[in-house]
């Protein structure tokens, strides 16, 4: 006799169904998978940006020195390949932005014709992550900006640990005069980047490239103390002699250039006694400043005072210096676009207005030219018009630089 408390036991074939419906339950999807028109998750959001004058976190290949003077701008910029979403490797951005030859550095060619369509300007940090896959303008050529084919090598060899920071490269053979003078360009920021440009035109000086993280901060920590570039020019000549054969290799003519956050370093090497040997200066949609009052506008000149005192040099010919700027609007301090037009004011000049179209999109608005100083004005408020400035960087050095340095021929 069965006990009343003991369960029932079905028969073999209930038990079997019972078991191929609990089996069956337990694999189907749930009903958001099965359904194939379910829009994607949104993507999490971007971190807030940190207020202006907030503190940077160091980069493994930062030197110690003291802080950015509290209030200073500290625009954090990523390099090109962050900005197009793809993560940067050893430090170096991972983009380039092509030219086309349409001389937006020189201003020699004639209009392509047609205006992009232009949204209203917003305020934008530069430089940030970029949720956009493609470019925002369809006659970039499917090309995006932060993220461009390579074109080689051309004459150099490829990067080289030799200096004391970063990475340089140097043409395979040549670019020395026989007494073993050389030329160098010393960029920061997306030194990979940039290098895509450079390679097309560069004649034979040497490029050496830094990346040292994200923020104007970093770069002008790490250059504050005057020793620290010092021994940058010293490396780089012992690694060009090295290279040559040729003991005695010495820089015959420098210049400094930067993209974005990478200004830092530029203003403060300009403030030291190293500075002074600066022939050439290429500030690409690169320099900003704090604002002593908000409300009007007002700059903190003082932490411009190198450039403005660089492009005095420049306008009298003794030097070059070449800036573009975008029409981004950075919350809470001047944005590229007021530091350059602040620059021309203390020429006593005007810029002038242009229409052109440049490299990868690019939309020329205003210009100005008076002897070695030359400023281009751009429209573009997104991430890859920020990455397009560096795409000028081949024109510069057809247009300005070698013409003006006669840097000796390198060849493979």
């Amino acid at each position: 006799m069965r006990h009343p408390l003991q369960a029932r036991r079905p028969s073999g074939r209930w038990a079997l169904l019972s078991l191929l419906a609990a089996t069956w339950w337990l694999a189907a999807p749930p009903a958001a998978a099965q359904d194939s028109t379910a829009p994607p998750a949104p993507p999490p959001a971007a971190p807030a940006a940190p207020p202006a004058g907030a503190p940077q976190s160091d980069s493994p290949a930062q030197v110690e020195g003291p802080q950015q003077v509290a209030g200073a701008p500290q625009p954090p910029a990523e390099t090109p390949q962050q900005a197009a979403g793809t993560p940067a490797t050893d430090g170096a951005a991972g983009a380039g932005a092509a030219a086309t030859g349409a001389g937006g550095a020189g201003g020699a060619a004639a209009d392509a014709g047609g205006r992009a369509e232009r949204g209203p300007a917003r305020r934008d940090r530069p430089g940030a992550t970029s949720s956009r896959a493609t470019p925002s303008k369809k006659r970039r050529g499917d090309i995006n900006p932060c993220m461009t084919p390579d074109p080689g090598w051309g004459v150099y060899d490829p990067w080289s640990r030799a200096p004391s920071i970063g990475q340089m490269i140097m043409p395979h053979r040549g670019g020395v005069t026989k007494r073993g003078g050389f030329d160098v360009i010393i960029h920061f920021h997306g030194h990979e980047a940039l290098r895509k440009e450079f390679v097309k035109t560069a004649e034979g000086a040497v490029l050496v490239g830094i990346d040292l993280g994200i923020g104007s901060g970093a770069y002008s920590s790490a250059f504050s103390a005057p020793y620290v570039f010092e021994n940058l020019l010293d490396s780089i000549e012992r690694a060009v002699a090295k290279k040559t054969g040729k003991k005695k290799a010495y820089i015959r003519k420098l210049g400094l250039s930067s993209w974005s956050a990478g200004y830092g370093a530029i203003e403060q090497i300009l403030r030291q006694p190293a500075g002074k040997r600066v022939d050439a200066l290429v500030l690409l949609d690169s320099l900003h400043a704090g604002y002593a009052d908000e409300q009007q506008h007002k700059l903190k000149v003082a932490q411009i005072e190198p450039f403005i005192a660089f492009a005095k040099r420049a306008a009298a010919g003794e030097a070059l210096m070449f800036m573009s700027h975008s029409s981004i609007l950075p919350p809470g301090y001047a944005s590229t676009a007021e530091t350059a037009n602040f620059i021309v004011q203390q020429l006593r000049g005007k810029p002038r207005g242009s229409s052109r179209r440049d490299v990868l999109g690019l939309d020329m608005i205003q210009r100005y030219d008076r002897g070695g100083f030359h400023l281009r004005g751009y429209t573009g408020d997104d991430k890859p018009d920020h990455c397009a400035h560096l795409g000028l960087m081949a024109d510069i050095m057809r247009i300005h630089i070698n013409p003006r340095w006669k840097t000796p021929k390198g060849r493979r």
